[in-house]
């Protein structure tokens, strides 16, 4: 018996006899996290990072708290020789004697049979090309938001995540317990989700996402490619281009196309509206209950971009393109009207005929949360939300369902649909017009021309191929 076949027996017998003796809700995430630090190196996950620049600094480590990391990839070798040295300290650390391989190309890490789990670290448009392939060479995956660049890549990763039966998490961490740090209320979003959903507020009427707006540039000059950087690689689907780059500042990194200012490129991102609002929408829709649909209206209120714009496109190359203010009216099924809007203190205010409520990762409050001192809410409703198991770190759900091969708290077809949302309301400022959309068909209706933007033509070699 292989080791890989070896592993899965054992791991299937030991949960079925689990099962057998408790309930499933009971196993928190510290057990199932002490359980991976105890267990011997033939048991252990191996797991892959693709994409390992800031983000993977939280993602990467979290990641190999549950599973040993023998391989790194990324496009800029600055990248992998940190993620490298990180990753070959917390083998050690474990008393792990594991190799740390590096990739250029995330292909020849995918190629690895020994590898089971992946982390997608990357920019945004790269994430639907690198998750499908993954599933497809038969591996549970990591994903951080937003999933997608398009609504049919969507649609394509739902469709391939059916077909092989993979566990697929989305790094929208609002889903799970947020860190203490970061305020009092450690479920302050599954909170305000139980309290929309127990009636609390009675009939939702309105719900505003306040994401922030977008920053500008002023005009960034072409630059020499860095030698530590495949920019082809790099841009993969989205079209050749010239490598920019302005000043340095003091903190961060300088304006580009690449590193965290891609988001601010509509070739490569959505910005705010798909950065923030793949947070603060899909908490939204998960509140009033229309996760799995979505709006049947989108209509940019207003709209302020950095650039000029011509049927959709922008018309200067070397400024930052994504709108930096906005407010788009989003209409669903339920009568719920539901803002995606830059204005405002960030967080989600949530307005009922019967009260409202505001959360944020600082803070929940309102006239809901003020009466759940009275009458607090039936126990069990939070683990119920969050499918049946304890709440808790967002990784270590993650890991939970590749043992019992269920899907876990972020799931892949809800976060589509919020993203949906996102990608309509870009669309709709981008061309200056009211959008209908069919949730059913998922179409929009009466406007061809704006049905071709539910996809993008990829260059030649990086298309996204379900």
């Amino acid at each position: 018996m292989s080791s890989a076949s070896r592993r899965q027996f054992l791991q299937t017998s030991a949960a079925a006899a689990a099962a057998a003796s408790v309930p499933y809700f009971t196993w928190s995430s510290s057990v199932i996290a002490q359980n991976a630090k105890t267990k011997s190196i033939s048991d252990r996950r191996l797991l892959g990072c693709i994409g390992t620049g800031d983000r993977w600094n939280a993602v990467g480590p979290q990641a190999m708290g549950h599973a040993d990391c023998v391989a790194v990839c990324d496009v800029d070798t600055h990248m992998t020789d940190k993620s490298k040295a990180r990753a070959l300290e917390s083998n050690s650390k474990k008393g792990r004697e594991r190799t740390v391989d590096v990739y250029g190309d995330y292909r020849k890490l995918l190629d690895r049979k020994d590898i089971e789990v992946v982390t997608i670290v990357t920019p945004d448009h790269w994430h639907s090309k690198i998750a499908i392939d993954a599933l497809k060479a038969g591996k549970d995956v990591y994903c951080e938001k937003p999933l997608t660049l398009t609504i049919d890549e969507g649609k394509l990763i739902s469709k391939v995540l059916k077909e092989t039966g993979r566990v697929f998490q989305v790094g929208t961490q609002q889903r799970s317990e947020m860190d203490a740090e970061r305020g009092k209320f450690r479920q302050q979003f599954l909170t305000a989700v139980a309290l929309c959903q127990a009636g609390r507020l009675g009939k939702i009427q309105k719900v505003e996402c306040r994401i922030g707006g977008a920053p500008t540039s002023g005009e960034i000059p072409k630059a020499p490619v860095p030698s530590n950087l495949n920019w082809e690689m790099w841009l993969g689907q989205a079209p050749l281009t010239d490598y920019l780059e302005g000043k340095k500042p003091e903190r961060g990194y300088p304006q580009s196309r690449t590193h965290y200012e891609f988001r601010w490129w509509y070739e490569y991102s959505g910005g705010k509206m798909t950065d923030w609002g793949a947070h603060h929408v899909d908490i939204a829709t998960w509140a009033i209950g229309m996760e799995n649909s979505g709006p049947t209206s989108v209509e940019g209120v207003s709209v302020t971009h950095p650039v000029e714009f011509k049927d959709g496109w922008p018309t200067v190359t070397n400024r930052y393109n994504a709108a930096t203010k906005f407010d788009v009216k989003c209409l669903y099924p339920n009568g719920v009207e539901l803002h995606i809007q830059s204005d405002g203190e960030n967080g989600i205010l949530i307005q009922g005929d019967k009260g409202e409520l505001f959360v944020s990762r600082e803070r929940l409050r309102g006239s809901a949360v003020d009466s759940l001192k009275d009458q607090p809410l039936p126990e069990g409703t939070i683990a119920k939300l969050y499918n049946g198991k304890k709440p808790g770190n967002h990784m270590a759900n993650f890991f939970e369902c590749i043992a019992d091969r269920t899907q876990p708290i972020s799931d892949v077809y809800t976060h589509h649909r919020a993203m949906t949302t996102c990608h309509l309301a870009n669309i709709a400022i981008r061309l200056g017009r009211k959008l209908k959309w069919n949730p059913e068909t998922e179409q929009i209706e009466g406007d061809d021309a704006a049905n071709a933007w539910l996809k993008r033509e990829a260059r030649k070699g990086y298309e996204v191929v379900a």
